[in-house]
This record gives C-alpha cells, structure tokens and sequence, in this order.
C-alpha cells in the first residue's frame, strides 16, 4: 500500500495549529487545512503490512491501508467510498478521535506512524468539495419503523444504518438541536457546529425524521414507544461524576457538562439567561480532571477571558513514552498535550481536592493536598498525602470534568424496566438487546463513558441486530465482514 519505499523518504506530517495568540480570540477550528497534494505523499507512507495492525487499532475497523493506498494515487472518489463503508461521520472522527489506529501502526514500532487521523479528514472534505456527498435515499422501504433515542454519534450512526437499509427511522432527541454530544458536548474550536448539521442535512434529505426538543418520559410519553417496530436507546452517559467534599455545595462549582454546552448555545445565537449564565470571564478558574473534557473546559475558559486557568489531575503525570505495561499495539496511556493545553494553562498532576472555601454562599478557595503514590501489598498503586504538603489556591470558577457514571434512569429508561449492569448501564447482550423485547441499546449508555469513535461502532452493530430482528436477515455490513464487498442495498 501506498509507495513501496515511502515510509524510508517522507516525514510525518499533520495540519498546524493557528497561533496561540489568534485563537485564543475567537472560537473557529483550530487546524489549519492541510493540502491535498501533502495528503498523498503521507498516503505513501504506509506501508504493504503483513498483517496492518491499525484495523484492530480502530474500533470501527476502518480499512485504513486502502484508503491511504487511493489517496497516495489520486484515486479520492474510490477513497471516500472505502472510508464510507466502515465509518458514517469520517468529518467527526477525523477531528476529534485521539487515533488509536495510529498508536497500532506498524511504522509507529520504530519511525513516527502514518498520519491516518489527517488523511481521514482530508479525504471527508475533498469529498464535500466535490460535491460527492449527496443524499441517497433507500429505493425502497420496508413498512418497519424504527425510534431512536438520542441523537449523539450512537444514535445517529445507527439511525443512518437503518436508513439505508429501508426502514423508516424516528430521532428522538431531549435538546434544542440534534447532535448531542458532537452539539453540546465538543467546543465549537474542535468541532464546528456547521459540520455537524452538513452531515445532518443529508440524513435528513435521506429520509431520517429528527425530533428536537422531544424528551421520551417527559414530554413525549415513554408508552408511545409501543407505536414503533423497534426502538434504540442512545441516550449516552450523561451523569455526571460528582465531587462529595466540604464545601461542594458554593456557587461557582459546576459539573463541566452545565458549563460546556452555555457557550456552544451562545456561538448558535441564543441568549442564556444571566442567573443561569456560567462564565469565566474575569475568575480564577480550576478544572478538575485531565481527561478530554477537561481540555474542553480549560480551552474555553481561556476564550471567555479567564484571569487565569489550574488543571488539577489526582493521578501522577503518565509517561512521555511507553512502558512496559503499556506494550505496541495497545493504547499507550502517555503524557498527551492537547491544542488548549499550549494555550495558557498550569497543569498539576497527583492533587487532592480537599475541600472549597467561600463566602456569602459563592466559592473563593479551593484547598487541596499533594499525593506520593506508592506501590501497596496488593500490587495496586495507593495515593498517601505528603505531609506539609497542604495548599490553597483562589478559586471564583471550579469546573469538574471527572468523566462519567451511566446514563440517567429517572424517565425513560425506568419506565421501560429495561435491566441495569453492575455499572449502572442498560444491560444489553452482544446483540445489543436489552431485556425488554424489541427494545436495543448501543453506546455510552450501554458500554459506558468512551470514545466517539466506539459510539459510531456500537451504532452500526446495534443497526445490524435490529435490521435482522426486523426482516430476519440484514444487508448490513459487519465489523467481521468489512474486508469484503460493499455492502447490498434493499430495492
């Protein structure tokens, strides 16, 4: 694949960044675009794998050495084709997948590995540039119909699946605008919100039938549901971790998805109302936790004008490279610098949030403690409190990004009386139905907090069950067929 000799004569290369001081001004995306002509010599980079260990990399199992193949060649229709038929939504991936296909590429054991995630984009926009995106409705229908619940990359890759497969599909969605997670969750500087709705258009164009604003349990009644054929739960994990500590209660502390979604609603032009407007314009702002989320947090922090910005993680800082533990072709988890991490942030590994301190009911300080980490009895790593260590740092805004427990029960999901795992998760088995017949789950709500690269897959599996609970059989490509044709179409 790609140029015999490629990997031996070309660097790697990915888009730049805007400058800092640029940036930091408004809330555009942040990468520069990369040129198609710079595509294809990184195309030639990959290189003939005996065995190409990025497809395990990748949960959607992207056959990632052909497209790169068709681009090092010019071959850019035949590429987003190929790119199409594992992956719906390449523009979301290819903008805020961390790659695990890259940390699985052969080349990474011994020279920088290829740049898939780059290639990956830049084939999705060549695409639309050419005008090859283009609705394709079902010539054909089954008479099935189909809810979905939840509009976030689950939801939608599986509503798009069972599209093209002839049913009739429903989207039903809690919040103002479709999207979920890639509306409200992801900053519009990762992810442009007018990408998000050019995809939608064309699903809606297809024939998929969006329903904003429509909360099943609440306004909608979850009885209703009987109406359709089959319905998919999608709802994600959105409750969030909390912090139970003394003074948790103030003012000023929030979870990060209160405080994310405001500024992704004030770029769409609504207006938040000021007693339940959160901002940092002006504060001192902590955020705690060091995952994605909290990079979200920091980054947008920065852009509403904060006086200044402390990430907090509880666990020590990871290593620059791989360890032992962390053996090719498995995920390293190493020291990542994310785009608003060089934005004007002071990151802290191994703190202890002990307690918030404020006045007049509003937080003003946040006291913690530093944390030695050692090696207990059991193997298992223990935090111990370094004596002397105690702090307190002024705090107006506290932001906490500290991942996620399950999907909310309250509604829906009770009133279905669909099973729970011992996680808190909608119990489904390995054909993504849950307990309750007729009734699916795929996603965060299933699996659990995870990537949106994982929420695509789970999509398009649950997509598979439910065409197959339908009609008895599915046209519908598999995670375990994809080296095969392209898929079938009914009609």
């Amino acid at each position: 694949m790609g140029k015999l000799t490629g990997f031996m004569e070309y660097e790697r290369e990915t888009a730049t960044y805007r400058p800092v001081e640029e940036r930091i001004r408004d809330y555009k995306e942040i990468p520069v675009r990369f040129p198609d002509e710079k595509l294809q010599t990184q195309g030639a980079r990959c290189m003939d794998c005996g065995v190409p260990f990025c497809h395990t990399g990748c949960p959607l199992g992207n056959v990632i050495p052909d497209w790169n193949d068709l681009v090092y060649r010019g071959k850019w229709k035949e590429a987003i084709d190929r790119l199409h038929f594992t992956n719906n939504f390449p523009e979301f991936t290819g903008r805020i997948c961390p790659a695990p296909c890259e940390k699985a590429c052969v080349l990474g054991i011994i020279e920088p590995p290829v740049s898939i995630k780059q290639i990956e984009v830049g084939i999705v926009e060549h695409a639309f540039e050419e005008g090859w995106i283009v609705p394709h409705p079902p010539a054909e229908r089954t008479g099935k119909t189909v809810a979905v619940i939840g509009s976030g990359p689950a939801g939608l890759a599986a509503a798009d699946q069972l599209n093209k497969a002839g049913h009739t599909v429903t989207v039903f969605e809690r919040s103002d605008r479709i999207g979920g997670l890639l509306m409200y969750g992801i900053p519009h500087f990762k992810l442009d919100k007018e990408i998000v709705k050019r995809r939608l258009n064309v699903m809606e164009a297809e024939g998929v039938q969006f329903k904003p604003s429509t909360w099943v349990g609440k306004n909608y009644p979850t009885e209703k549901l009987k109406e359709f054929d089959a319905v998919v739960i999608a709802v994600g994990a959105t409750k969030g971790r909390e912090l139970p500590i003394p003074g948790r209660d103030l003012d000023g502390i929030h979870l990060a998805m209160d405080f994310l979604p405001q500024q992704n609603k004030r770029l769409e032009g609504d207006d938040i109302p000021e007693e339940i407007s959160i901002t940092a314009k002006g504060k001192h702002v902590i955020v705690i936790g060091g995952g994605d989320t909290g990079s979200d947090c920091i980054g947008t922090s920065i852009r509403q004008g904060a006086l200044s910005v402390k990430n907090i993680e509880l666990f020590p800082k990871p290593p620059e490279e791989r360890t032992e533990n962390m053996p090719w072709p498995y995920y390293p988890f190493t020291y990542r610098t994310e785009s608003s991490h060089e934005e004007g942030v002071e990151r802290n590994w191994s703190l202890l949030t002990k307690e918030f301190v404020g006045k007049d009911g509003k937080v003003e300080k946040m006291r913690g403690v530093r944390l030695d980490w050692e090696k207990g009895e059991n193997g298992q790593m223990k935090m111990i409190e370094a004596v002397g260590s105690e702090f307190e740092w002024p705090a107006d805004l506290v932001l906490l990004a500290l991942g996620f427990v399950g999907p909310e029960k309250d509604g829906m999901i009770e009133e279905l009386g669909v099973e729970l795992d011992e996680r808190g998760n909608i119990q489904a088995d390995d054909d993504y139905r849950t307990s309750v017949d007729g009734v699916f789950a795929c996603g965060d709500s299933r699996r659990g907090q995870s990537l949106v690269v994982w929420a695509i897959a789970e999509g398009r599996e649950a997509a598979r069950a439910v065409d197959e609970y339908l009609v008895g059989e599915t046209v519908l490509p598999s995670l375990d067929t994809r080296h095969l044709s392209l898929p079938a179409r009914r009609g």
